[in-house]
């Protein structure tokens, strides 16, 4: 199957060197290039593809409102926004606005496109180093009183346990060994929660996770 792939960025030697990058795997399509947030918005209606990178400071409209949108308007794309730096302040509020994760910049081309794969059959978290930090910051700017949604009670116990270390950065792998069942039965309770949680990924699911209190922030 071919992943199509919309470039959002506002070099356009950037765009083109991920165009090659992309245009080298067999498996993946660049279907169109953006310059700016709401070329991006546009051509994510337009041209309907599985996955988008996403600049997050461009010109006239930023990613972060740019990826709100696109995902406000029902595209089924998923995100993985670009950055220069890996704590970007821009990046978090992406992910909150559907991003379904991020890479940097310098990233090297077997990894983006792995990524780009990754992203594209829903295995939305990456690196657990970066998922923790990205944990670390939304727990720090989380108000101190949280609602449980009603959701959530919904979930089977070995789903909100699922959940719960989900939440904590565990890879599929690790949360297999955790809780000594298989890979493949850990993805079939993941897709049950996003389901019942009428989630688009995993990195929604940690984020109502600590937005609703079932993990404990730890101190940065």
């Amino acid at each position: 199957m071919t992943i199509r792939v919309l470039l959002c960025d506002d070099q356009a030697l950037v765009r083109g060197g991920f165009r090659m990058i992309l245009e080298a795997r067999p498996d993946l399509q660049v279907v169109g290039e953006a310059e700016d947030g709401r070329q991006a918005v546009s051509l994510a209606r337009q041209t309907r593809p599985d996955v988008i990178l996403m600049d997050v400071r461009m010109p006239h409209l930023d990613g972060v409102e740019a990826t709100r949108q696109i995902v406000a308007s029902g595209s089924p794309a998923r995100i993985l926004v670009l950055t220069t730096y890996d704590l970007d302040e821009y990046v978090y509020a992406a992910i909150r606005a559907g991003a379904s994760g991020f890479l940097l910049k310098d990233v090297q081309p077997a990894q983006l496109a792995e990524a780009i794969r990754v992203i594209a059959a829903g295995d939305a978290l990456l690196a657990p180093s970066v998922t923790r930090r990205l944990l670390g910051q939304f727990a720090r700017t989380l108000p101190a009183q949280r609602a449980t949604p009603a959701s959530l009670s919904a979930l089977t116990e070995r789903e909100t346990e699922v959940l719960r270390l989900l939440a904590a950065g565990l890879s599929n792998a690790e949360l297999a060994g955790r809780l000594y069942i298989s890979e493949a039965t850990v993805k079939s309770h993941v897709s049950s929660l996003l389901r019942k949680l009428g989630l688009r990924d995993r990195v929604q699911a940690v984020i109502l996770a600590y937005d609703a209190g079932l993990v404990t922030p730890q101190p940065p």
